[in-house]
């Protein structure tokens, strides 16, 4: 009778804990919403690389606290409208822990209020201040904001004498942000703008365009944009305007895709941008400098390209979410508090110190001038690449 007493006691412990151990080895589901095919393919094809990448590594090692991450990654081709549906999807029946991305602002401010109304965790990869300005509870972002961008330019210009400027943005939600941004900064400044053109993000001659911006008289160029029709503002600019004429890209520009699609034209071009470009020239006392190489030489061995800010992107996402998870477990609620208290983790745009009044972690220190030499990113001459 004890026996079989004692047998009953033990089948209703293991019934109690199967449970809990089958959640406890339950693979971690990680969402992404990344333009990987389509005119954002330059962001988002380096994103899903640097996904995959770090999720291989991390499983190859365990996984985080002894459970694999199922990484899903939905392809949006930079459309809003899929973007929606694929976080309604990862949310509602993926059962997600985080999502990453989307790629492109204008696709973050369309899910975000999703991913708030589903309180999952929302890791974008997109620029635009207005992504996490006003904070929301559930979203964040890791590339630097398109203020700092502005402010960054309009600083160099004073430095070079510029006073009026033709502003050039694509119909995206990236190219709103950043024209929004541009014209409320510039009078801080000095500076006018003589001309102020929206382009299609798909055009393939922008020479109308730049017509407008000479006529204009003005004296640089800034234009805002993440796909390829920047390189054909660069070409079109140089054909009208000189070799000279000062041609400002946002930091939209960081890949060199874009630089190689301009071919010579692109030499002169300057931009704001992290510090991953220039890895290889900043100084041992860097705190980033491990980081950077790390990841540049991981990424370049494993997909035979050039690292780029974008993949970037990706890897701050994963690697805040991955700390994160280590420390608090995958409870959304205690997930976030970690992620919004998180103090000087290392990335690839700089070093992030969220708070629950900051979302993107980051300041103007994040971002150096960059130009193009040769077909090849370099700094701006007298620019420091130290940072703090």
């Amino acid at each position: 009778m004890k026996g079989l007493r004692f047998l009953a006691v033990f089948l209703l412990c293991a019934l109690i804990a199967a449970p809990a151990t089958a959640a406890n080895n339950e693979p971690i589901k990680i969402g992404a919403i990344l333009g990987v095919t389509g005119p954002a393919a330059n962001l988002g094809k380096p994103e899903a690389n640097t996904l995959e990448m770090l999720t291989a590594d991390i499983n190859k090692k365990g996984g985080i606290n002894g459970r694999k991450i199922q990484l899903i990654i939905k392809d949006s081709a930079a459309s809003p409208e899929k973007a929606i549906s694929f976080a309604k999807q990862l949310i509602d029946e993926d059962k997600v822990v985080a999502i990453i991305g989307p790629s492109t602002s204008g696709e973050s401010m369309k899910i975000k209020g999703i991913a708030e109304d589903g309180k999952t965790i929302l890791m974008s990869c997109a620029a635009a201040e207005a992504i996490v300005v006003p904070v929301k509870k559930y979203i964040f972002k890791t590339p630097q904001n398109d203020r700092f961008a502005a402010m960054k330019i309009f600083y160099q210009m004073n430095k070079m004498g510029i006073k009026q400027i033709a502003i050039l943005s694509s119909n995206t939600g990236f190219g709103n942000a950043g024209k929004q941004q541009l014209e409320n900064i510039a009078p801080q400044y000095g500076i006018s703008i003589v001309a102020n053109e929206v382009y299609d993000k798909e055009a393939t001659d922008l020479s109308a365009v730049i017509t407008k911006v000479k006529t204009a008289g003005a004296q640089a160029i800034v234009n805002w944009s993440i796909e390829p029709a920047q390189s054909i503002v660069i070409k079109n600019a140089r054909q009208a305007l000189g070799p000279k004429f000062p041609i400002f890209q946002s930091h939209g520009f960081g890949n060199i895709n874009y630089v190689k699609a301009a071919g010579p034209a692109a030499d002169g071009v300057i931009f704001p941008a992290g510090r991953l470009l220039i890895a290889n020239l900043l100084p041992n006392t860097n705190k980033q400098k491990p980081v950077l190489l790390k990841y540049k030489k991981d990424y370049e061995a494993s997909y035979k390209e050039e690292a780029s800010t974008f993949g970037g992107h990706a890897y701050d996402a994963f690697t805040i979410l991955v700390s994160a998870i280590r420390k608090a477990g995958t409870d959304n609620e205690k997930l976030r508090t970690e992620i919004e208290n998180m103090k000087g983790l290392v990335g690839t745009a700089g070093i992030f110190n969220f708070s629950p009044s900051d979302h993107n972690g980051l300041n103007m220190d994040s971002f150096v001038m960059l130009t193009v030499k040769n077909g090849k990113f370099v700094p701006l001459p007298d620019t420091p690449v130290k940072t703090k």
